[in-house]
């Protein structure tokens, strides 16, 4: 009996969606499946009051926290079509060359990859095409060898913001512009719909200007006739049958479905493919499904001069990457700066409500402050992992690496902002509930006993099973982690189209056109969902 379809993708968020697009012209009957639906496109997109209050278009989840620490935990999730990347940041790095290498950190070893940055290079140019990325080569000292510009023009720096890149050069830094994943023209705006407007992060984009995987790749995979989009559908189990998957078993509306492809392919972010595999026993020959749990060490240092105002509507321009790799006082990795969207008051008080601050506080931070943020890797531990207790996800995960993180706040406070005038500083560290770059319970590597995918991200234990999302890293680095996750899923889809499908060209930029127009204009696209009026979760405002 034949299958249902030729490709299944399960989630569609920056890896499910980058396959779906990267796959679309083949001719291939694919199925692209959604727990969730269609963020609504309204006027609360943009409301900071419902965006940081309880709602705020966030999932409904509660995980059995870790053994010894807090019974449980509210992950901040996003259950969407385009998965979390509806909410993020739209900052997009490439990880640095020494990333895919066996790396010395204070505490412990961050380990090397089975395919190194060579083999990744072409497929971040790819990456870079289609998430419309703006940047300047050679402002970075850290970045890796490049085989061409970015896509387009850096945004610049704008008042207050320019003052504090001189300071930071005056200092003896090396300040960049930040690669930013957004639809805007920076020479003539109105050709292209981002407004370089203050909701950038974490909120979604109104507009439909910001590259998450809905509006960069979803949408354009659904203008194919050969490619459809099923909301409100959740895989509850993955059938092995003859060392292939052979169903899936879940739930569609509520209604029981059976689904079956030639090709399954894996993309539900690290947490939910790790319960999902563990939950249907499959692919976990090794003992290493859910292990090795990542999500990157995390805080906020909003820098208050009460001399210098900060007006600045789009203040997201700005890193930093000189203490990547250390610095003279530390002999091992510290990791990034940049700076967030402008912080609302509302989001003020949430993020320092350990400090009782009131509303009078909190609009005084907004007027003055500056928002840096730091990322640090931390270390994949077996430990550290995901587990599924037959009801529900065990987050058996506890923070490591963590005191060269504090170091390095320590460090840049000290010995550039009070050096730059700032005078006080707040600060936030991203706990348990900050599950956004999570990563690492399916790595992938050369010895099936102690990886669970091939270098291909092809299950060791089944034929026609690959993971695409973050589950394959065996580490971080200390970069936002989502480019990396789209230039892997091309790499992969690169591999499907030549071994399953018989083709012969490879994939490259020019199957990622900047031209390619992604405004929510597909309202022909063949899709399903229910049928919907003005507010509901599926009026996704075609």
């Amino acid at each position: 009996m034949p299958n249902d379809y030729d490709v299944i993708i399960i989630g569609s968020g920056a890896g499910g969606g980058t396959m779906a697009y990267s796959l679309a012209d083949t001719g291939k009957k694919i199925l692209l499946l959604e727990q969730g639906t269609f963020l609504p496109r309204e006027k609360r997109n943009w409301d900071p009051h419902f965006i940081f209050g309880e709602d705020g278009y966030k999932a409904k989840v509660e995980w059995l926290g870790p053994d010894g620490g807090q019974e449980k935990v509210h992950p901040i999730v996003y259950h969407r079509v385009g998965g979390n990347t509806k909410m993020y940041g739209a900052l997009l790095h490439r990880q640095r060359p020494e990333d895919f290498t066996e790396m010395k950190h204070k505490g412990g070893i961050s380990p090397g990859w089975c395919v190194g940055y060579d083999e990744f290079e072409p497929y971040y140019m790819m990456a870079e095409h289609l998430m419309k990325i703006h940047g300047n080569r050679g402002e970075d000292p850290t970045e890796g060898p490049a085989s061409g510009p970015f896509p387009f023009k850096a945004f610049p720096h704008e008042g207050r913001i320019a003052e504090v890149v001189e300071q930071l050069k005056d200092l003896g830094l090396h300040p960049h512009h930040s690669n930013l994943a957004l639809n805007r023209d920076i020479d003539e705006p109105w050709k292209r719909p981002c407004i370089a407007c203050n909701t950038c992060d974490p909120f979604p984009c109104m507009l439909h200007a910001k590259s998450d995987a809905e509006t960069a790749m979803v949408r354009p995979a659904l203008k194919h006739k050969n490619v459809s989009l099923w909301t409100n559908t959740r895989i509850d189990q993955l059938i092995e049958e003859g060392g292939k998957i052979t169903r899936l078993e879940g739930e569609r509306d509520g209604e029981k479905i059976s689904l079956s492809a030639d090709l399954i392919i894996v993309s539900c972010g690290a947490i939910n493919t790790a319960a999902l595999l563990l939950k249907s026993r499959v692919a976990n020959s090794s003992d290493q499904v859910g292990r090795n749990f990542t999500k990157h060490n995390q805080s906020g240092i909003s820098a208050i001069d009460p001399r210098n105002p900060n007006d600045v509507v789009f203040q997201k321009t700005l890193g930093c990457h000189d203490f990547y790799h250390g610095s003279p006082e530390h002999p091992y990795p510290l990791g990034t700066i940049q700076l967030t969207g402008k912080a609302h008051w509302t989001r003020i008080m949430g993020d320092y409500g350990h400090l009782n601050m009131d509303e009078t506080r909190a609009r005084f931070v907004q007027k003055y402050a500056v928002d840096f943020w730091f990322t640090s890797e931390d270390l994949p531990d077996p430990r550290n992992r995901i587990e599924w207790t037959g009801k529900q996800i065990k987050f058996n995960y506890r923070p490591n690496n963590r005191e060269s993180h504090f170091e390095f706040l320590d460090y840049f406070q000290q010995n550039y902002l009070e050096k730059m005038g700032f005078t006080e500083f707040l600060r936030s560290t991203k706990e348990l509930e900050f599950t956004w770059h999570q990563a690492g319970t399916a790595q992938f590597g050369t010895d099936p006993k102690t990886s669970v995918l091939d270098p291909n991200c092809k299950a060791w234990d089944l034929d026609n099973l690959y993971v695409v999302d973050a589950s394959f890293q065996p580490s971080q680095g200390a970069t936002n982690p989502t480019l990396t996750i789209i230039a892997n899923a091309i790499r992969v889809a690169d591999h499907i189209r030549k071994d399953w499908f018989g083709e012969g060209k490879s994939l490259s930029t020019d199957d990622y056109p900047l031209s390619d127009g992604y405004m929510a204009d597909n309202a022909g696209a063949n899709l399903s969902v229910n049928s919907y009026s003005s507010n509901d979760d599926d009026s996704w405002g075609a």
